[in-house]
């Protein structure tokens, strides 16, 4: 436990970073352990809110499909999956929606103006703020972003609010559709020119082992975690979401973390310590 004299020098030492972030944009995707376990869940909410007291623009995305497949099981629906998509006919979509847009999107925005914050529900329909466009007709109603419109974003976190952003979207035609979460986040990211896009995972970041958590790769640029790819380093479920990071990176955002969700209060030691728990991707090393 922290003494006062502990607590005022821990202010002090987190100086600079508030300084270096004060009035950016943070673009923080939340799944995985973190959103399962409500002891994680209240310290990633109470770190979003501090974050936006301290002046940043915290825009949380999140997905949900621990809890869709529960609400699948209980309709008597089996989950399906081809090639690690969901595969999403029109019953599953009405469930995913249900379940991302009504019911973890609320969740998290009441848990987070419950914590002191100002957060706000939204999904991509909501001032058209995503359009997408259908994956692969084997997958049924899965999407990609085809589009971002910021205005809505853009509008809340100058009042001070936080979003909160469910990665469900329409298409031309108004037909819903389910998005990977980090995609979204990504895509969002880097329409907002973002500071930082972080992803909350149940992994210690990118691995040169992944059996090995000593070898966590702390810091990389866009080259090299392709080159990662190219060697088999960064493998199944990672690929996606290293080239989510690269995506955003080429686009604009700043710097994009992989970071261990399990790890309480993992948001703030990636943010506010020079090296960090997880693993930062950046363009390129020169100017940092």
């Amino acid at each position: 436990m922290l003494n006062d004299s502990d607590r005022v020098q821990v202010l002090s030492e987190a100086l600079p970073y508030l300084q270096a972030f004060a009035g950016r944009t943070l673009v923080v995707k939340y799944g995985g352990a973190a959103m399962k376990d409500d002891n994680l869940k209240e310290k990633v909410i109470r770190d979003i809110v501090l974050l936006s007291y301290v002046g940043m623009r915290p825009v949380v995305v999140h997905g949900g499909g621990p809890e869709i497949n529960i609400w699948l099981e209980k309709l008597g629906i089996e989950p399906q999956f081809k090639n690690g998509l969901r595969v999403t006919d029109a019953q599953t979509m009405d469930v995913v929606e249900m379940v991302l847009v009504g019911r973890v999107n609320k969740e998290l925005v009441s848990l987070i103006n419950s914590a002191g914050g100002k957060a706000v529900g939204l999904c991509g329909q909501d001032g058209t703020l995503i359009q997408a466009r259908p994956q692969g007709k084997d997958v049924g109603f899965v999407g990609e972003v085809q589009s971002i419109d910021i205005g809505l974003i853009l509008t809340l976190v100058e009042k001070g609010y936080i979003p909160v952003i469910s990665s469900v979207a329409a298409d031309e035609s108004g037909q819903a559709h389910n998005i990977n979460a980090d995609t979204v986040a990504g895509e969002i990211a880097a329409a907002l020119g973002a500071e930082k896009l972080i992803l909350l995972t149940d992994t210690a970041g990118i691995l040169r082992d992944y059996h090995d958590p000593s070898t966590l790769i702390y810091r990389l640029d866009i080259q090299e975690a392709r080159d990662l790819i190219a060697e088999g380093v960064v493998s199944g479920g990672m690929i996606p979401k290293v080239n989510c990071c690269v995506r955003s990176l080429a686009q604009g955002v700043r710097a994009a973390h992989i970071i261990d969700g399990r790890i309480p209060h993992s948001l703030l030691l990636e943010i506010f310590s020079d090296s960090g728990i997880g693993s930062m991707i950046v363009a390129s090393d020169a100017g940092w």
